[in-house]
């Protein structure tokens, strides 16, 4: 009996682990950089970039939500800095980044000229 038992046992005691390849455990962690890029990663460069067109699209006469939550009409852009029309004769200037949201743009060019 004890023959047979010596006999199943594996050389190197009972505490050693199993081996596998060195792959088998990595699979787990590249599976989890997948998930995070699919799901975080990749959704933020897409709103990143949409957000960009919309600050490369801005012109005279957009009416703009800044991300302090301001409204205003765009008077005058000059670069990355933009003059923001949010009352009667009170202008602010405001980076162009921090434009959340444009509102509405001028529906015919006459409109974005009334703007001074």
């Amino acid at each position: 009996m004890d023959l047979v038992y010596a006999l199943g046992q594996r050389p190197g005691g009972a505490g050693e682990a199993p081996r596998g390849s060195a792959f088998g455990g990595l699979l787990p962690l590249i599976l989890i950089f997948f998930v995070f890029y699919f799901l975080l990663i990749r959704p933020q460069q897409k709103k990143v970039r949409e957000h960009q067109k919309l600050l490369d699209a801005l012109k005279k006469g957009d009416e703009v939500i800044t991300s302090g939550g301001i409204h205003g009409i765009i008077s005058t852009i000059k670069g990355n800095v933009v003059d923001l029309k949010i009352a009667e004769g009170v202008k602010v200037v405001i980076s162009k980044s921090a434009i959340a949201t444009v509102v509405k743009s001028p529906t015919s060019p006459e409109q974005g000229k009334e703007i001074k």
